[in-house]
């Protein structure tokens, strides 16, 4: 019923938004000269063609401007909600090419209304080059048209989702009252695990531990001041040893045994996040077999995360079952429990529904010319002749006029977003959406 619903809505504001686009058409039609209704058809054309980009500017701005523990907590909110109607959700496995230097990935998902992906990579020896390790960027479009609305820059967000999703289920998995946390593997998504566990778990204290010593001071020099209590320690062991939870964020593509079952506590939760493609595990078979074990979407887990390691019958739990209530979370304090997250698209779908809401709210962004505007949809070639009849630059009016005011600006990185015109299409657009 819901997705029903939902698609009805979508088809209403739909007929409404076209209704007051000729009504629009109609009166210029009455009051301008025929030349200045052609421009102004053309204008309205662009408009609806038009998609909200987010760049890593933008996406910094709003960061800035909302501050990152409300956005951790946003995003967190929004995953849950997602998770909540997980049925809604046409859900596949993401599409991996590998090669031996690392991994890029496209992670779809749609729902009645919107259509999703991420395009991600993940490659170890990038940071050796001055590039990060992980690179990402995703779009939201509508179903019932295919049209592209949102494309944004998703590093920051990826990071930023990670976080939130790692905090959700560790609210429902960990020991009650569980104040200390280990991590293992201090990279780029370190800082970002430990304000998300900080602010949605209750962790006060913080055992660092990364093979880069450089890594672990750079994670303490960014975290001084949090209200955390950090500890710098010489090995995964000694990390481990006493606290309540344990993260492993590494990045290493490798087989690898950084947590062992001679390191286990009752009543652990272990939050394993770096093993998330074939061949890259952090965790010895044996901890997986002494723990419960929840996963995102199993089908993804049982090739990429450590799960990979155990036979096709180990028992695992979906989270999703967990918050609908259709399955246990922790069975008691000494129960040890594993969340081993991979990443999931829906976790995407509710990341680019957060940048999207926050980017109208708070004035950020550009309308980007994506897609041709065409006077007439059927005539594609149509669109050739008329630049050509322009002198060959840019195209018609209707697309030419938004592309040339982007390339205008591309070199001048904004921090800040337009006025609030220049948006109102995507504005008009994802208010369809924002309750998705």
């Amino acid at each position: 019923m819901g997705k029903v619903v939902q698609a009805n809505n979508t088809q209403r504001f739909a007929a409404s938004a076209t209704n007051r686009a000729m009504s629009k058409t109609m009166n210029a039609t009455r009051e301008t000269p025929r030349g200045a209704t052609t421009r102004a058809t053309r204008t309205s054309r662009a408009a609806a063609a038009s998609t909200l980009y987010l760049g890593a500017q933008h996406v910094l701005e709003l960061v800035r401007r909302k501050g990152l523990p409300a956005c951790l907590a946003a995003i967190a909110e929004r995953i849950e909600a997602d998770f909540r109607r997980w049925q809604h959700f046409d859900k596949t496995a993401r599409v991996a090419s590998h090669s031996a230097s690392g991994v890029i990935e496209l992670m779809p998902v749609a729902d009645a209304s919107q259509f999703a992906f991420k395009y991600v990579n993940g490659h170890p020896a990038n940071t050796s080059a001055g590039l990060p390790t992980v690179m990402a960027f995703g779009v939201l479009a509508d179903v019932a048209t295919g049209a592209p609305r949102l494309l944004a820059e998703l590093t920051l967000a990826t990071a930023m989702r990670t976080a939130a999703m790692s905090a959700l289920a560790a609210r429902q998995l960990a020991r009650p009252g569980s104040r200390s946390m280990a991590i293992i593997g201090n990279g780029a998504q370190c800082e970002f695990q430990a304000l998300a566990f900080r602010d949605a778990v209750g962790v006060r204290e913080l055992r660092l531990f990364d093979t880069d010593t450089a890594a672990s001071a750079k994670a303490a020099a960014n975290l001084a001041g949090s209200g955390l209590a950090l500890h710098l320690c010489r090995s995964a062991a000694e990390a481990v040893r006493g606290a309540d939870i344990v993260t492993t964020v590494t990045a290493d593509k490798a087989k690898a045994a950084i947590v062992t079952p001679a390191m286990l506590e009752p009543g652990m939760h272990i939050n394993a996040v770096g093993g998330d493609c074939p061949g890259k595990t952090e965790l010895h078979p044996g901890v997986l077999e002494a723990a419960g074990v929840f996963v995102e979407f199993e089908p993804q887990t049982r090739i990429e995360g450590d799960l990979q390691q155990m036979p096709a019958d180990f028992p695992v739990t979906e989270f999703w079952r967990v918050l609908q209530g259709l399955a246990p979370g922790r069975a008691d304090a000494r129960q040890i429990t594993v969340f081993d997250s991979v990443g999931f698209a829906l976790e995407d779908h509710a990341a680019l529904c957060f940048l999207r809401d926050a980017a109208l709210e708070q004035g950020i962004g550009e309308a980007l010319a994506l897609v041709p505007a065409l006077a007439d949809p059927k005539d594609l070639f149509g669109l050739l002749a008329a630049t050509t009849a322009n002198g060959g630059g840019d195209a018609p009016d209707a697309a030419g006029g938004l592309a040339s005011r982007h390339r205008e600006h591309a070199a001048a990185v904004r921090t800040a977003g337009p006025t609030p015109g220049s948006l109102a299409a995507a504005r008009g657009h994802s208010r369809a959406h924002a309750d998705a």
